[in-house]
Parts: structure tokens; sequence; C-alpha cells
């Protein structure tokens, strides 16, 4: 059987391909095709039990088996859909996602937003990159929405990311959350652009005065 490998970020660049077709013995797993990977790509690890593994853009365990036509996504640690939660290419609308969130019965709306600063891990930074795995990614910010809905009744979520190149100032993220009570959307928003960076598959890429790293790794 064949797979389409999907790769990302450092694991991306150290492979020097977005894509493989790997053929793989029926009955194959995660587990079997990290293994094959690893003989002919170090990457794989180097980076051992962090790179996560995602099968049709759903997050999977070694043990999975993989089937003819499968999608395998690997996933470096992030740097830290539906219509509420989108990437984009383009510049953030902060009043957009704002409007996604109001109505009449919301009586605050809090946002958050992320913007690329100058100085980061005591270096100088010139711009940065944001790259995704934009299906999954934008599945996992209304996964992100739906738990906030469940956790606080009446919250309403709405989240923006950027991804490729940032100049400084530029922003990455806008997360709005709007609740019959201002308490419920401070404690939303906050939720959100927390699990928002442990979960969602986007990384960050800075690239510094004196070299460019991804945040991930920097040495």
């Amino acid at each position: 059987m064949r797979v389409t490998v999907k790769l990302f970020g450092a694991v991306r660049e150290a492979v020097g391909e977005k894509e493989l077709s790997v053929q793989l013995a029926a009955g194959a797993r995660v587990a079997d095709l990290r293994g094959l990977l690893a003989r002919d790509h170090p990457v794989f690890e180097r980076f051992g039990d962090r790179l996560a593994a995602a099968v049709n853009q759903e997050t999977a365990p070694e043990s999975a088996s993989l089937r003819d036509g499968d999608e395998v996504a690997f996933l470096p640690p992030v740097a830290g859909g539906a219509a509420d939660c989108w990437l984009s290419d383009q510049p953030l609308d902060v009043g957009a996602v704002v409007a996604r969130v109001s109505g009449p019965g919301i009586g605050g709306i809090v946002t958050f937003l992320g913007a690329v600063r100058d100085r980061a891990r005591g270096r100088e930074i010139e711009h940065l990159e944001y790259e995704a795995y934009a299906g999954m990614a934008e599945r996992e910010m209304a996964k992100i929405a739906a738990q906030a809905g469940e956790r606080w009744p009446g919250v309403h979520l709405a989240i923006a990311h950027r991804s490729g190149r940032l100049e400084i100032g530029d922003l990455a993220v806008v997360v709005a959350a709007g609740a019959p009570h201002r308490a419920e959307a401070f404690e939303a928003c906050r939720f959100a652009i927390d699990t928002l960076k442990q979960r969602v598959p986007i990384w960050k890429k800075e690239f510094a005065t004196d070299g460019e790293y991804w945040v991930d790794e920097r040495p």
C-alpha cells in the first residue's frame, strides 16, 4: 500500500520536501512508517516522542493501523474548520473576528491580540514566518471553540491566525470571546489562546539579526 506523508516546520526543512509518497507493507502502523522514515532522515530520531502523528487530519497513536491512500502528517511541537476559526495569509481584521461573537445576548466581549515583537529570547528579530497544517489547524481551533462553549455555556469564540511571513508589529493571532457576562468572556479568551499554543499545528520560525531558527528547537 502507499501513503502520503506531509511534513512541516523543522522536519520539512531537514528532509527537504513538503510531501513524500511512501510504500508500506499491508497492515503497517504509524510506528512502522516512522521507523522507515528515520532510516533516511535523522530528524525523526532527533525529535523522538515530541514528533506527533496525525492520520487523515486526526491525531493518531503509534499503534494506529494505516490503509492505502492515507494521509499521514508528522507534527513538530507547536510554537505554540469552522467559519468562526480560520487561517489567513493576509493581515487580520480585528473587527471581523469580533463581529463573529457579537449579538443581542452578548454583554461582554474580550479580545486577545498577539503581535510580532522586535525582540525575543534575547535576540533582535527582523521578521518571522508561520507554517500551518491548514485543514487540521482549523479543525483544532474549532474544537477549542466548541470546548469553550461547553465549559462556559453562552460563550461564543472566534479565532483567526496568520500564516506566512509577518513583519514587526503585524498581528499573528486574534481571539475574541463573547458572553452574557464579562467573567466568562475573560476566562474563555484565556483558555483559547493557551490551548491553541499547545494543540494547534502551527509552527513559528524567527529570523533574527544573528540567524534563523524554529522556535521549538532554538539552539
